[in-house]
């Protein structure tokens, strides 16, 4: 019996295309064609990556996916611009956020949204903590080179990931600078409570095999009038999340202004110089709350010994 995954993501049609090689889904499964009318050829190729690496060239007409759901997930929030600003200075590496994170969206241990890097500046510089989720670029990579209209960029500057359609070719993946996107290999192990909820590109959940995701910026939580757990969870108020349009972010403690607090603290954005124009604002790690090494709290000796070769510490 095929799995569910391979059920789901059909969407090459290739009884016509003489040659064609059939595609291969993460779980091995062989992806059979596409119900309903014959797709016309286009004479114009494409490449898809498949989920187990293998390139392969199909006609552009073929290409075909689930046509787009909950329409409101796609047109954003109105009148809104989210950001997020993030205030080196005080992140220890406490990684609550990463917890609250994947509670939230019913992620395995080893599915990390929010990435950790060990940061130093220079050789005469103490190491910093530098907490990385989906920086939500104005001029996104990843929704340019998505085939199928997976990856999107919504009104209020959100970009997210629509699982329904997405076919699993990474090239988001590829394109991304900052390695913001992980892979979905192994089918979700889900409570009971979520068998039978209905995907959501606003929640992420359920997650589903053989689809990429990222950190979606909890455009459900704002609805909701809530914050991103990332924000809640986090024990040093190191997040500070909200509307750009209404200049405010609340770290769950303070609410200021978003144009004060990245102009007094000299804010930058992480690669800026790519051209991406990221929605996620860095505050300098000055005046530190904690020493690097209180971040090595609970790691194993091999990974404090990555991180130490990450920002070139000797010692």
């Amino acid at each position: 019996m095929k799995s569910r995954s391979s059920n789901r993501r059909k969407f090459l049609k290739f009884g016509f295309a003489a040659g064609a090689t059939a595609l291969i889904a993460g779980g091995g499964n062989v992806l059979s064609a596409l119900s309903g009318p014959e797709n016309k050829e286009t004479g114009e190729k494409m490449k898809l990556l498949t989920p187990d690496g293998k390139l392969v060239e199909v006609d552009k007409g073929h290409v075909c996916c689930q046509p787009a759901g909950n329409m409101e997930s796609r047109e954003g929030l109105t009148d809104k611009k989210m950001v997020m600003v993030i205030d080196l200075a005080k992140c220890r590496n406490a990684r609550k956020c990463l917890q609250g994170c994947q509670k939230m969206h019913h992620l395995p241990s080893h599915m990390e949204w929010i990435k950790f890097y060990l940061m130093r500046d220079s050789e005469e510089m103490a190491p910093y903590w530098f907490p990385k989720p989906c920086l939500h670029c104005n001029n996104p990579p990843c929704v340019k080179v998505c085939p199928v209209g997976a990856t999107f960029k919504r009104t209020d500057g959100i970009v997210l990931i629509d699982n329904d359609r997405c076919i699993g070719c990474k090239f988001c993946m590829a394109a991304c600078p900052y390695s913001s996107r992980v892979f979905n290999w192994e089918e979700p192990k889900l409570d009971k409570k979520l068998e039978k909820v209905v995907y959501s590109p606003e929640t992420s959940s359920p997650p589903k095999v053989g689809t990429v995701s990222k950190c979606d910026f909890c455009p459900d939580m704002v609805r909701k009038g809530e914050l991103p757990s990332c924000v809640t969870s986090c024990p040093n108020g190191v997040f500070y999340y909200g509307d750009r349009n209404e200049d405010a972010v609340t770290n769950g403690t303070d609410t200021v202004r978003f144009s004060e607090l990245i102009d007094t603290g000299a804010a930058y954005r992480f690669m800026e110089e790519l051209g991406t124009e990221p929605s996620v604002y860095y505050l300098p790690a000055v005046d530190r709350a904690f020493d690097y090494k209180v971040g090595f709290e609970g790691l194993t000796e091999e990974e404090i010994a990555l991180y130490k070769k990450e920002a070139n510490i000797t010692e």
